[in-house]
């Protein structure tokens, strides 16, 4: 699996029905997980943790309903995703986005077994980064 850049899109609760929605506009294969499935609070539980559209165009479209207690605010709920398997490039990105930026979630391994980060860097975007293990 090579390394890839792509939009990571936030909703206030309603990510399975835009999801659908990109789905049923550009085709392709929909996968959602929800907080649920990983033990997330029961008051969230069917909400959407991450979401992933894969078309035969090549793009990608992944999404995620925001956490209780981080504030949605249309035009800045878009975060651009790095991911992939190779640890070293990733965390490299990694290290250069978060230089001079804050940190909003540390790079580490999170419950889905990926290590996982968010940060904002220095210009004011926010950027995830998702290293999944090799198989």
């Amino acid at each position: 699996m090579t390394s890839r850049l792509n939009p990571y899109l936030n909703f206030p609760g309603n990510a399975r029905a835009a999801m659908e929605f990109y789905r049923d506009v550009l085709g392709g294969d929909l996968k959602i997980n929800t907080f649920g499935e990983y033990g997330g609070d029961e008051a969230i539980k069917d909400n959407v943790m991450h979401a992933q559209l894969e078309t035969s165009r090549g793009f990608t479209l992944m999404a995620s309903d925001l956490p209780p207690g981080m504030e949605h605010q249309p035009g800045t709920n878009i975060s651009i995703s790095l991911s992939g398997q190779d640890g070293d490039e990733l965390r490299g990105y990694w290290e250069k986005l978060a230089a001079d930026g804050t940190v909003t979630m540390p790079l580490e391994k999170q419950m889905w077994g990926d290590e996982f980060g968010m940060c904002v860097d220095k210009f004011g975007i926010a950027w995830m980064v998702d290293i999944v293990p090799q198989s």
